[in-house]
């Protein structure tokens, strides 16, 4: 139901813009929340937004860089990823839930996609 998009291999300092797109159900009234997981190393929170967009909240490594938004009568939510390190190397997953207010916990989400690949060479 959610199948996220745009990864790939890029230089340190490039940009990536991710897509989740939703199908199925709408998500429009979800809050979502794209998370991501290092090799080796436990699903980490990246970024989430409310449902309307209005209120965006960041991981301290990530703020300024990266801007989460999403554009409801598309049912798609994205990532817009710049001046990437190699520490931003991971599978990125956008998620959702059912709730009305964001989270920064993985279990809060119900709703999972397959993750994208972003790997950022030095």
């Amino acid at each position: 139901q959610l199948q996220a998009s745009g990864g790939g291999l890029v230089q340190a300092g490039g940009s990536l813009r991710l897509s989740c797109a939703a199908s199925g159900r709408t998500f429009s009234s979800s809050p979502m929340g794209w998370f991501r997981q290092a090799p080796g190393k436990e699903r980490e929170f990246v970024a989430a937004i409310n449902r309307n967009g209005g209120m965006t909240y960041y991981q301290d490594s990530v703020k300024g860089r990266f801007t989460i938004s999403r554009d409801n009568a598309k049912n798609t939510v994205y990532l817009q990823m710049n001046s990437l390190k190699p520490e931003d190397t991971a599978v990125y997953y956008c998620a959702a839930r059912r709730g009305i207010v964001f989270t920064t916990d993985a279990p809060g989400y119900d709703y999972w996609g397959q993750g994208t690949l972003v790997t950022v060479s030095s």
